[in-house]
């Protein structure tokens, strides 16, 4: 993976666990159970996502094991109820659906927003046509936080240092993820924009910054008072 700009498909899961739309409910936890997996994508029959089952899908019959039985006579649940849900027996049955999912080129950043927005812990990544091609959860994303500190540091010269932001002098050390950058840069108000920059580097915990601005000229001498030479002759000052 080289680059700054990482996508879901530099650390996404290519081989991924689905399930047809007819897979019934003791198949899915059997699947569940030996892949080691706590949810599923549900596929058609051309391979697109479709919805995604997850184990808080299945317990929704032991949630609502005990409620009361609907009478005679009386409506069903609405579709995608909780109880509906309970008595869900297929895989699309069972799904949420429409199924959040994410491009390949995505960032890591909006994988991450994606997952934050709609509380979940993993995507489904799908091409233009809508075909599973993988799956990215947290774990995937926490990924380039294992990139050594050697290649973090040379990625924030290329991309701060070496984009003409910075004087030659500034320097970049990386500690554990941790940035620090040190020297001085041409202009001070570039700083806050060299912080971000350097932040933007996937694997970067944080950034420290000692970066100071350009030296301030030396205040010039007060002005000395005019001092005549005094004449040989005389002591005094020149004549008018």
């Amino acid at each position: 993976m080289q680059g700054s700009q990482y996508t879901v498909c530099d650390v996404m899961t290519p081989t991924v666990v689905a399930l047809a739309g007819g897979a019934m409910f003791k198949e899915i936890v059997r699947t569940m159970e030996q892949w080691g997996v706590s949810a599923m994508p549900v596929l058609d029959g051309r391979g697109r996502v479709l919805g995604v089952v997850s184990e808080a899908d299945l317990l929704r019959k032991e949630e609502l094991r005990d409620d009361e039985p609907d009478l005679p006579g009386g409506s069903p649940p609405v579709a995608g109820s909780r109880p509906a849900k309970a008595r869900a027996v297929t895989a699309e049955e069972l799904m949420n659906t429409p199924a959040v999912t994410v491009h390949p080129a995505a960032t890591l950043s909006r994988a991450a927003r994606l997952m934050a927005r709609h509380g979940v812990k993993r995507l489904p990544v799908v091409g233009d046509d809508g075909v599973l091609i993988g799956i990215v959860s947290r774990s995937d994303l926490l990924k380039v936080f294992l990139r050594g500190d050697e290649d973090i540091a040379e990625e924030v010269r290329r991309q701060v240092v070496a984009a003409g932001l910075l004087a030659e002098s500034v320097g970049v050390a990386v500690r554990e993820g941790v940035v620090t950058l040190t020297g001085r840069v041409p202009d001070a108000s570039l700083i806050p924009l060299v912080i971000r920059l350097a932040r933007s580097v996937e694997g970067v915990v944080d950034v420290r910054c000692d970066l100071t601005g350009p030296r301030r000229r030396p205040l010039l001498e007060p002005d000395l008072a005019d001092e005549w030479p005094s004449s040989p002759a005389t002591g005094t000052g020149p004549e008018i």
